[in-house]
């Protein structure tokens, strides 16, 4: 019987020692990655590093087409003060009445503005009567309104604004109606 018992006990013990191992077998299969989740692995990270490289050449080619579609904007802002002179003379020479006076600065006159054209420059159209929007107008002042269809829409144009590449560097400074 003894015996019986020493074998029963030892066959326990045996039982056990084979759990146990499982168990340390198990956790270690789990700690040590298998070489396909490491590959996994790798292949999620590098997916991810090239969708990011691509996104920052998108980006970096976004901006520089930006900078050169803006490179001359301080310029061309320093010349609207020029192109505003420019009309101002025209009205000035008209009320006069020399005509070839008035042909000579109209030629240059034309030829500033087509440059300015070409590099993407447009004047705002702005009328009065048109509702007055702050996204393209800039309210310099109110004045009672002529009329009722006038309340709250633009009375008078005082300068011109202008857009580049449709985005606006001055706005339009309109009198508005109240």
């Amino acid at each position: 019987m003894e015996n019986q018992d020493i074998n029963e006990e030892s066959i326990n013990n045996q039982e056990e020692n084979t759990i146990q191992n499982e168990v340390v077998s198990e956790d270690n299969v789990t700690a040590t990655p298998s070489a396909e989740e490491l590959l996994a692995v790798e292949k999620d990270r590098y997916i991810r590093l090239y969708a990011e490289f691509e996104n920052y050449k998108k980006r970096t080619a976004k901006e520089k087409m930006e900078f050169f579609q803006y490179a001359n904007q301080d310029m061309i802002i320093s010349m609207l003060g020029v192109l505003d002179d420019f009309e101002r003379a025209l009205k000035e020479i008209a009320k006069g009445g020399n005509t070839t006076d008035l042909q000579g600065v109209e030629l240059i006159y034309q030829k500033f503005k087509n440059r300015l054209t070409e590099k993407g420059l447009k004047a705002m159209e702005v009328n009065a009567g048109d509702t007055f929007n702050v996204d393209f107008h800039e309210a310099i002042t109110q004045i009672p309104a002529p009329s009722e269809d006038l309340k709250g829409k633009i009375v008078d144009v005082i300068e011109t604004g202008y857009t580049l590449s449709d985005k606006v560097i001055r706005f339009a400074k309109v009198v508005t109606g109240n």
